[in-house]
């Protein structure tokens, strides 16, 4: 860590950097002295945060309003979200004050596409290792990569022209497996330019998602998520195995939720919250 980088500290009320960061939504942070140390938008930054004050290393103003403000959705107002959320369905109170501080990160579509093709039937820590190996190999120096105490965070995501290149068997030495049919099927389509991503910002959201799962290896979690992290569509509500489980028990027959305005929001409390609390879903 370098003392020397320069810095932007903002005030953020229900906002947690490390809660965010964790939440699955991603999968290039690191929890290190104190710090939340990662790389996003080809720049590497580190997130320091006491209270309602957060710091980010390693940008300045501009970068701070042109990426960082949008990244970390400051401006929205969660705490009257969380009120819409637990109106809409009470039984959301106690996940939506335990994950007060989770906020949806808005990310880069295609890394965040990609990196929920390589998620498919997997866990975190396989995750983070597979895009540590493609950041590693595929990535450019990201700018102030030389601050990172990982050679995989100094690097950028490999863009879907690079890994378009990359063989089949070259990602199942990464620890792809099956995936890693998708991942050349994916790469390619988007290299190719098969997807549109600006219109997918704005698309109606059953085009949106239509679009997205004409792709090999996306289905309908893949791009539900690829709509809610990478695009800002918080109307959609990725169902996991978690997910489903609470729609099983905890949150049985709470269709209100999904496909209403805030229903990723929600889905994230829901993930959150079950993902460390898995006894009070259980049958």
């Amino acid at each position: 860590m370098s003392e020397k980088m320069p810095s932007v500290e903002v005030e953020c009320r229900n906002f947690s950097a490390k809660d965010t960061l964790t939440s699955g939504q991603c999968f290039r942070w690191t929890e290190r002295e104190g710090r939340m140390c990662g790389t996003a938008f080809g720049r590497y930054v580190e997130v320091e945060q006491n209270g309602n004050h957060v710091t980010i290393f390693g940008t300045d103003e501009k970068d701070y309003n042109e990426i960082w403000r949008k990244y970390f959705d400051f401006d929205r107002d969660y705490g009257e979200i969380k009120r819409i959320v637990t109106e809409l369905e009470p039984r959301l109170y106690e996940a939506a004050e335990y994950a007060a501080g989770v906020h949806i990160l808005a990310q880069e579509p295609w890394e965040t596409l990609c990196s929920f093709v390589i998620s498919q039937n997997n866990n975190i820590p396989r995750i983070r290792g597979i895009i540590r190996k493609l950041c590693l190999n595929y990535g450019e120096r990201a700018i102030g990569g030389e601050n990172a105490a990982d050679e995989g965070e100094a690097k950028t995501f490999p863009t879907a022209e690079a890994l378009a290149e990359v063989s089949e068997e070259k990602f199942k030495e990464f620890g792809c497996g099956y995936r890693a049919a998708y991942l050349t099927a994916v790469s390619q389509s988007v290299a190719r330019g098969d997807i549109d991503f600006e219109y997918l910002r704005s698309a109606p959201t059953d085009e949106a998602r239509k679009m997205l799962r004409s792709l090999k290896g996306v289905g309908p979690k893949v791009a539900e998520c690829a709509l809610l992290y990478g695009f800002g569509r918080l109307e959609c509500f990725p169902v996991d195995v978690w997910i489903r489980r609470a729609l099983e028990t905890e949150f049985t027959g709470g269709t209100e939720l999904i496909g209403s305005e805030f229903a990723g929001i929600a889905q994230q409390y829901i993930f959150e919250y079950i993902r460390r609390n898995p006894e009070k879903f259980s049958k």
